[in-house]
Parts: C-alpha cells; structure tokens; sequence
C-alpha cells in the first residue's frame, strides 16, 4: 500500500528550516527515505542532498509500496558500481525481494527481467550489444536532422494558427515516436497507430496500458516479419541481416528496445530545456535568435534536471560494502544520475555551472551506459527540435507561472505534465 501524503517511513514531515534523519520504521532498511510522493516528486534534489546527509552516498531507500533498495547517490560510488559487473549484475532475476512484489505492483514493467539487451550480461550482452550499436551508427545523423526538421514543422504546424500550444503533449511526446517510426520504415499511414499504442503504453495504465503496448508488439513483429521477406535499407532489416544472427525473437526484442527505450527521455529532454529557456533569463534573452544557447541549454538540462533521474539499476551478486552500508547478495542498487550530477564531491559550491563540461552520468556509465551511437541520435533529435520551435515561434512565452508546472510522478524520469505556451499566431 502506498501513502501520498508521506515521502518518510514514519510519516513525520521536518520543518522547513531543519531536516531531520527519519524513523527507522523498517527493522531491515532503518532510516530508509521514500523515493516517491508529493515532496520527491516537487523537489527530489533537496531530497537527494537530505538523504546525503543523512546515510552519506549509499542510502537505504523504499520504492512504492515499500519495497526496500539502495540509492546510489555519489559520483565516485554510481561510477565504481557500473565499472564492476562481475561485483554487481544488471540481471534483475537476482533480485532478493522478489518474493515480496505483488503482481500488480506499478514498478514491474521498469523493474522486471525482460530479455531486452540491457538486461543482459556477459557474452551474451556482448554479442547483442555490438548488433545494436554497429545498427544505429548505420544511421546518417544529417539526413535525421533534415527529417526531424521536416517533422517538428509539421508538428508546429498544427497549432501555430491558434497562438496557443501544450509543448509537451502537441510538440515533444509526439516527436521521438514519428521520427524513430520513419527511421524503421513505418509506413505514413501508420504511424497514427504507432504514436496511440505507444502513448497509451507509456501513458495508460490497468488494461489500457496493456492493450497498447499488445498494439505495440504487434506492429513491430509485424515490420521485422516483412524486412525478413523484404528487406530494404533501415534498421529493422539492419538488424535482420547483421552477421551476429540475431533470432525473430532477439530482433523483436531489440527493435522494441530501440524504439521504445528513446521515448519517453528524449520527450522530455525537450520539454526540461523549452521550460529552462523560457524561465530563465540567461537564455529567456536570447529567444529571438537562440542558437548559440540551445546547446548550453541542452548540457545544463543533463546535470540539473537530466530526464533519466534514476535508473533500475544493479543487483549485487555477493555481500560487499559499498560506502559503509553493507549490500546483502541479491539487493537491488537504483543508480541516482541525478544525485551524482549534484554530487558536492564534484560540485562544489564555487561551481559555476556545467558550461561545456560533460562529466554529467545522465548517459550512465560502463558497458551498460547508452550507446554512444543512440546519444548522438538523441541529441540531434533534441536539438532540432528546440531550434525549430525558437525559430517558428520566436516569441513563445509560458502561459502560467513557473511555479504552476507539474512534474509527472515517476522515481525513474523527470519531466513535464505540460508546458503550456502562447505566441503571435502565424
């Protein structure tokens, strides 16, 4: 059962001026932070630095429901974690508590072993892995930014006539899924599908969301069987015809993978830098004709409010000690980019900004980290699509306070609800 209006164990809710360690209300996680609710979901770097100060940069945490885990909050101690794969596994079967997660419980399609690559370890990893990276530098990053231009001004089409817009639900939830369908050869005609099955997979939840992502399988196994009878020059085919012989079914997976994996955090590294640059007054000034600040906009959105927030995660394949907690074999670590990106360790307080440092763990980090290849992809992506938008609509303005915007509640990625705007209709 969860509570939503307490984000400590015990309910107790410190003032504002001190913060106080919480009750150890759980004999086998004492002192363990909620990492959900309404103060995690408003402010979840004031709570990163509480839980800092408390347990230092390993703390007990507890996930909905109060299933118990670790944070890793420490840059050294997230970067040590995913350089030691033979200390700490990415396989979630290994996972202690399994005897303890409902069957409804809402994390399980996070958390739960799917035979996606990124669940994988090894040889096998090694071998999935290489297909998928050796398939996505196939990828021509300018004939990608020609079409994610084509479609963003399709998009702003839509509603530049109105003078009004929801940036997030017209403008950044639809482009990663339209451009990544065309990517894979998704006719036009389907896309409309494509888009509905997987907003309502992402979105939806119960049976709603079950029936979209069943929509969202069928249409990918369907694509991946005629590039098997026909093939042509995009991924589906790539992956196909790749000299690592993937199965139907590893192809299946690691095509869901692609196109499913990119969704959510590219829509919402768009929304996180639109909302940077139009609530603050260092790139707020240089609306008009912004491009030499969106690729700042861009860096500084990855340190201070990267949309890959936590990521689940490690499990640890024999007892150790990690920053003076002791990690029992089995449980499960939930790597913190966030709380690293903050780390004071590597962010003192005479640290004036990221600049064009890029240090920043948002990608993660070792064998397990983003591939570099779908980096470059999210980032042409992100970047085309704040530009067209400055350069369509210069004087986009937010229609509410900034304090009105409302973070979705999730403990894995941070974005917008929406982010309304108004213009001058064109």
């Amino acid at each position: 059962m969860t509570h939503p209006h307490h984000d400590r164990v015990d309910g107790w809710e410190p003032a504002a001026t001190e913060l106080a360690a919480p009750a150890p209300a759980f004999p086998d996680h004492p002192g363990a932070f909620r990492l959900y609710g309404p103060r995690f979901q408003h402010n979840p770097a004031q709570l990163y630095r509480e839980m800092r100060r408390v347990h230092g940069p390993v703390a007990p945490i507890l996930l909905d429901g109060d299933i118990p885990a670790w944070l890793v909050l420490g840059y050294r101690e997230l970067h040590y974690v995913t350089s030691n794969p033979e200390l700490f596994g990415r396989d979630p079967r290994r996972w202690n508590a399994w005897d303890r997660i409902p069957p409804d419980w809402p994390l399980l399609p996070v958390v739960g072993y799917q035979p996606y690559t990124m669940h994988l370890e090894g040889a096998e990893f090694e071998r999935r892995s290489t297909i998928m990276n050796d398939v996505l530098s196939d990828v021509d990053l300018f004939e990608l930014r020609a079409l994610c231009e084509r479609t963003c001004d399709e998009l702003v089409d839509g509603f530049a006539g109105r003078g009004e817009a929801d940036l997030i639900a017209e403008y950044a939830q639809s482009i990663p899924m339209l451009l990544i369908g065309r990517m894979i050869g998704v006719p036009e005609t389907g896309l409309p599908e494509l888009l509905s099955a997987m907003n309502a997979a992402t979105d939806g939840s119960g049976p709603e969301a079950i029936a979209g992502h069943s929509r969202f399988v069928a249409i990918i196994n369907a694509l991946l069987a005629d590039r098997r009878a026909h093939p042509r020059p995009d991924i589906p085919s790539a992956l196909l015809g790749h000299p690592g012989k993937l199965t139907d079914e590893e192809a299946s997976w690691d095509l869901l993978l692609i196109v499913g994996i990119g969704q959510q955090p590219i829509t919402d590294w768009i929304g996180n830098t639109l909302r940077l640059m139009l609530t603050d007054s260092r790139f707020a000034v240089t609306l008009s004709g912004g491009r030499r600040s969106v690729g700042q906009a861009l860096n500084e959105v990855l340190w201070e409010d990267t949309p890959l927030q936590n990521m689940s995660g490690r499990w640890a394949i024999r007892s150790t000690q990690l920053a003076g907690q002791h990690i029992q074999t089995g449980d499960m670590l939930v790597l913190s980019c966030a709380a690293a990106n903050g780390d004071p360790q590597v962010r003192p307080d005479s640290f004036e900004g990221p600049g064009g440092n890029h240090a920043h763990m948002s990608f993660g980090h070792g064998e397990h980290r983003c591939p570099y290849p779908a980096q470059e992809i999210a980032e042409t992506i992100v970047r085309a699509a704040v530009e067209v938008l400055l350069d369509r609509l210069p004087d986009t303005d937010l229609a509410v306070s900034p304090d009105a915007l409302v973070w979705r509640p999730s403990p894995w990625l941070r974005g917008l609800s929406a982010l309304p705007v108004h213009f001058s209709p064109s």
